[in-house]
């Protein structure tokens, strides 16, 4: 696992590798972009440059941008991040303190204060299919479910509740919501709700619901945007 203790640093590394190596820097460039919420003006003006370059970039009008340029590229993403607060450097930094790589958890969040489950379903757009014993939550954890399936073991599995199970995790790339749920049955305790995102309810394995209701968690299941729907719960307190 990765053990960095700079993640600014780490995550620079991260971004600017992952254009150098893409088959497309642009559209790599452009996920990045998107991803701090950075308009192209935005981030041309950090630049210091015309916006129609960060556009012929994105778009392959330009040739690929050389390593300097990278760089220069992704310090003024992180110097946007900064100055509204430093959020995706603080998710970043969440992601790798609990011992994950970021392609397998994109989003880990401890909140000041419980909120209702329903309150997390309405921002994520899920429906519940299967009611749990508990009705809030504390916390968050988004997981690419084939990464943490393929690569996470039983106590790495466990690690996924950050610093309470009173949590929703979220699984997303889910097709039926099978393995995710089996999964879950050598960890314990259980969290207070899962939510198996990419697929609707006619969707769902047909035994999903049993093993909800015998480990006495809420399930749910939600077809919204990853990204619209990161941006939301980002937004919980």
């Amino acid at each position: 696992m990765t053990t960095q203790q700079d993640p600014r640093r780490n995550l620079a590394e991260k971004i600017a590798g992952e254009i150098t190596l893409s088959d497309d820097p642009g559209a790599t460039l452009r996920k990045w972009r998107t991803d701090f919420d950075a308009s192209q003006t935005e981030l041309a003006d950090q630049l210091d440059i015309s916006s129609s370059v960060i556009s012929d970039y994105e778009s392959g009008r330009r040739a690929s941008p050389g390593i300097s340029v990278i760089n220069r590229i992704v310090e003024a993403l992180l110097a946007i991040d900064e100055r509204r607060g430093g959020d995706r450097i603080r998710q970043y930094a969440r992601v790798l303190s609990a011992g994950f790589e970021s392609d397998i958890v994109l989003d880990l969040r401890e909140y000041s204060t419980s909120i209702p489950l329903g309150r997390f379903y309405d921002a994520i757009a899920a429906t519940e299919i299967v009611e749990g014993e508990q009705e809030s939550i504390t916390g968050h954890t988004v997981i690419d479910s084939i990464s943490a399936i393929t690569r996470l073991s039983s106590e790495e599995f466990f690690r996924l509740y950050g610093q309470s199970t009173n949590r929703s995790l979220v699984f997303t790339g889910v097709t039926r919501g099978e393995s995710p749920l089996v999964a879950l049955r050598v960890v314990n305790p259980t969290p207070n709700a899962v939510v198996l995102h990419g697929l609707d309810p006619d969707d769902l394995w047909e035994h999903a619901p049993k093993l909800a209701a015998i480990d006495g968690y809420s399930l749910a299941v939600s077809n919204a945007d990853v990204d619209g729907m990161l941006d939301s719960i980002r937004d919980l307190p």
